[in-house]
């Protein structure tokens, strides 16, 4: 359960977003669990925003998510850089219970040997992710209550991701499978209505995007991050791949269970980001779709920006902090080749998957 007050969110007032997405109905985030609303600020989404949102993208359902990720009528408004993802005291049987429900009811228990390529990658992309979202946690973490001293929690990300080096791997694989989405659609994220009523922050975005996009380094260093044609081939391909739609939209459902606000926040948010990756991915897919146009919603675009940005900031700080958080553990003074020659290896292993 939380620890820490005000785990609850406070809705946005009507007069900080556009007229044009005013709803009929409205509700936030689910608040159903009432022990969270007695914890502490660290955990509250604050709920303030510029008044300064995309507009005139296409709603669209995502067959890889639940209805209610992308159902606009149903959504609040929240300004993402006044909620950091970071610790917020969010532990115990509760917290537990979501992960091992994801990883149980969607992940299949069979030896290595016994899966299909397919199913290797969801429980990859879901072991990244919850690598991710630990590093985060432990990156920004509340290390003395009493004197409300925030730092990094080296042992922390130690125990949880580094002792695993399969969780770093699968780290790296969930960036590269994301980055390869966004490089994918560079023609519709380039030509997007990135309007907000702002025009110098406009193209600023635009600018960003582009310089994201066409990246002359990253093209270098990756061409082709991660190849999606080898993929859903055989008699069993549709059948395969409705499966691990079924199963990914029970994760995407699963997240409303999470009991922080805060927390589902940003479960929701990353879901819904690596699901506008599989639908860039796997539901227009070249030759075999070609007469279908990619469509995301604005929504989708913000989960899988923000996704990719919270990936490369794991991967940035694995590398930065990784040896120092070894050497803490294991009481060296220094070398850190180990964990660097760890990070080659998989980088290596990874890029040519």
């Amino acid at each position: 359960m939380c620890r820490l007050r005000d785990c609850s969110v406070c809705e946005c007032p009507d007069s900080e977003f556009p007229e044009s997405f005013k709803k009929p109905y409205r509700r936030g985030l689910p608040s159903d669990d009432l022990m969270c609303q007695e914890g502490k600020p660290q955990a509250a989404v604050d709920r303030t925003l510029d008044s300064k949102a995309f507009r005139g993208w296409t709603e669209t359902d995502n067959p890889w998510t639940y209805d209610d990720e992308t159902d606009n009528s149903e959504m609040t408004y929240v300004n993402l850089q006044l909620n950091p993802e970071r610790y917020t005291g969010y532990t115990g049987p509760s917290a537990r219970r979501i992960w091992d429900a994801v990883y149980s009811e969607n992940c299949p228990k069979y030896p290595a040997e016994e899966l299909c390529q397919e199913e290797k990658i969801l429980y990859k992309l879901i072991s990244g992710l919850h690598s991710s979202i630990s590093i985060h946690i432990a990156s920004d973490y509340l290390l003395d209550e009493a004197t409300n001293l925030w730092g990094h929690n080296l042992k922390l990300m130690y125990d949880r991701v580094l002792r695993y080096p399969y969780r770093v791997e699968n780290l790296y694989f969930t960036f590269l499978f994301v980055l390869r989405a966004v490089t994918k659609a560079a023609d519709y994220l380039e030509q997007a209505e990135y309007d907000t009523s702002n025009p110098t922050e406009d193209l600023k975005t635009q600018s960003l995007m582009k310089q994201l996009l066409y990246n002359p380094k990253l093209q270098a260093a990756c061409p082709l991050p991660f190849d999606e044609a080898k993929l859903w081939k055989g008699q069993r391909g549709p059948e395969l791949k409705q499966k691990i739609q079924a199963q990914f939209k029970n994760i995407s459902a699963l997240m409303d269970c999470v009991g922080c606000e805060k927390c589902r926040l940003w479960g929701k948010l990353q879901v819904l980001g690596l699901g506008t990756a599989l639908k860039i991915l796997f539901s227009v897919n070249g030759e075999e779709h070609l007469g279908q146009t990619l469509q995301l919603q604005r929504n989708e675009v913000i989960a899988l920006m923000n996704l990719l940005n919270r990936l490369s900031e794991s991967v940035k700080f694995v590398h930065e902090m990784g040896p120092a958080a070894e050497n803490l553990i294991e009481g060296k003074i220094s070398s850190p080749t180990r964990l660097n020659s760890l990070v080659q290896r998989i980088w290596a292993s990874t890029v040519k998957t």
